[in-house]
């Protein structure tokens, strides 16, 4: 049955339906509108603090690892092609040439981790695990991309940039723990969205 719905995607054994295809679309639109309240740039480092980086622990830890790390490489692709998606109107090209580059290419590993883990919590979703799973992609993943990312566009050397991840911790902390209630709410809701 819903087999009949699935299309295969350039010919491989990669299948995705439409609902799943509804689904990725839904979530890069939300990363979309969690950066329009903008960014606040804190720091010497030159990172923005944004909303988008919730949206990339909600498409983990609610659609699973493929889904959710699609939904995030859309979203990128889209800011790539030139869309001003990004907090503060910026577009791809602009983050990845200045000092967030891997913060932002840390979101898709990100949501890579936080899925495929939160897959196999489910289907129960313990709260305490829910948490650890989402700070570990959707903090420590992200912040060594970052750190990496500032190596190499900045000058601030490997404790400045290490350090300069401090002031973003109790947002992301916080981030965290919205996205773990959430994802624990919709899957008690609509238990079957990650299959494993």
């Amino acid at each position: 049955m819903a087999g009949a719905q699935e299309s295969t995607v350039a010919g491989s054994k990669f299948r995705i339906s439409a609902r799943d295809m509804a689904q990725i679309a839904v979530f890069a639109a939300l990363l979309a509108a969690l950066g329009l309240p903008g960014a606040i740039t804190v720091g010497f480092s030159g990172v923005p603090i944004t909303l988008q980086t919730l949206g990339v622990i909600l498409a983990g830890a609610i659609l699973g690892a493929r889904k959710g790390t699609l939904a995030v490489v859309v979203f990128i692709a889209l800011t790539l092609i030139g869309l001003p998606l990004l907090s503060g109107g910026r577009t791809g090209l602009t983050a990845l040439a200045g000092p967030s580059a891997g913060y932002l290419i840390g979101w898709i590993p990100a949501a890579l981790v936080i899925g495929l883990l939160t897959a196999r919590i489910l289907p129960k979703y313990p709260v305490v695990l829910g948490l650890l799973i989402n700070a570990l992609g959707g903090i420590l993943v992200i912040y060594v991309f970052g750190t990496f990312g500032l190596l190499l566009r900045t000058d601030i050397g490997v404790w400045g940039a290490i350090s300069a991840n401090f002031a973003f911790l109790p947002g992301d902390a916080l981030k965290v723990v919205i996205a773990t209630v959430v994802a624990k709410s919709v899957h008690r809701a609509y238990p079957g969205l990650i299959r494993s």
